[in-house]
């Protein structure tokens, strides 16, 4: 590891435990409109999760203390009870197709990260995942903390242990097979990130509106190389806010995973094109394995600020 990583696991690696609530409510009562925090969940087909994680952040930190300001659930297309089920929890539930309708919606999660910074407010964005089980409000808490209480702070990724079922430690295979060799082999500065493609960050709408989206899974990645590159190492942080659990997918969509954010990689190592943005797998049939092949994500979306409704939503 680089000696500049090692200082910086020392200065930047916290616990959601190092700031309690109550700093940070005095953090955000010295300057509000600079620390206004919104809560962004992107939700596909969540109806048995999303509803328990609202009413966790509306309970923990809108009604018991005033650390979020705004929170949204973006609905991407579910088919059964997910928005419903956030709105009768307290979310604010925004469908992904009625933001900005002029450029059609594009399958993924980043699409859908991209179209939520133009219908929130905070100057600090809190991205989670909407499959989190037992979650924990420190989640937020722990993300946004530095970013309350640190101006140099920019951006924070949530770090976490994360089981396989009842195996500790075995969760995150795509984090490990494929994100963590390629940052530490060409990004060596994010080699201290224990969950780099984590769900679970927050980031000053500052920065997230001068960065690039990959529309899919590469959005993780994508977003923190280009932050790296963007504000430096020294602006980057991460919180340990004890144990992720989630639903876990199989190993055909952890390959789909895989193929994007290694295109996210390659594309910015090159800013150059694949030869063949697709990947196969194989299913047994009933007469032996069947080849399907699926579209690589090969679509980002440009920084929100070069977006003519967001320039005048805020300009106004």
């Amino acid at each position: 590891m680089l000696e500049e990583v090692e200082r910086w696991l020392t200065r930047r690696s916290w616990s959601s435990a190092d700031r309690p609530l109550n700093r940070l409510t005095d953090a955000r009562a010295a300057d509000p409109h600079r620390t206004s925090v919104s809560v962004v969940l992107p939700a596909l087909n969540e109806e048995a999760t999303v509803g328990a994680i609202v009413a966790t952040i509306r309970r923990e930190l809108m009604e018991k203390v005033r650390l979020v300001d705004e929170l949204v659930v973006i609905d991407s297309g579910s088919t059964d009870a997910t928005a419903a089920v956030a709105r009768a929890a307290g979310a604010r539930v925004v469908h992904r197709d009625a933001i900005l309708p002029r450029i059609p919606a594009l399958p993924g999660k980043g699409e859908v990260l991209w179209r939520s910074l133009l219908v929130t407010s905070g100057e600090i964005v809190c991205f989670v995942d909407a499959d989190l089980r037992d979650f924990s409000a420190d989640f937020v808490s722990g993300t946004v903390g530095p970013l309350l209480t640190d101006p140099t702070v920019q951006f924070v990724k949530a770090m976490y242990d994360r089981p396989l079922g009842d195996t500790a430690g075995q969760g995150g295979r795509v984090t490990e097979l494929v994100a963590r060799p390629l940052l530490n082999l060409h990004w060596p500065q994010l080699a201290g990130f224990v969950q780099p493609l984590g769900g679970e960050y927050a980031v000053r709408r500052s920065l997230l509106e001068r960065l690039p989206f990959p529309v899919g899974y590469g959005v993780e990645l994508g977003l923190l190389v280009d932050a790296l590159h963007t504000v430096g190492l020294d602006a980057l942080g991460q919180v340990d806010v004890g144990v992720r659990r989630h639903r876990h997918q199989d190993g055909q969509a952890l390959g789909r995973m895989a193929a994007a954010i290694y295109r996210t990689a390659q594309l910015r190592l090159s800013r150059g094109h694949l030869v063949r943005p697709a990947l196969t797998q194989f299913e047994r049939g009933a007469e032996g394995f069947v080849p399907r092949t699926h579209a690589v994500d090969t679509e980002e979306r440009p920084p929100m600020r070069e977006i003519a409704e967001y320039a005048e939503r805020w300009a106004a």
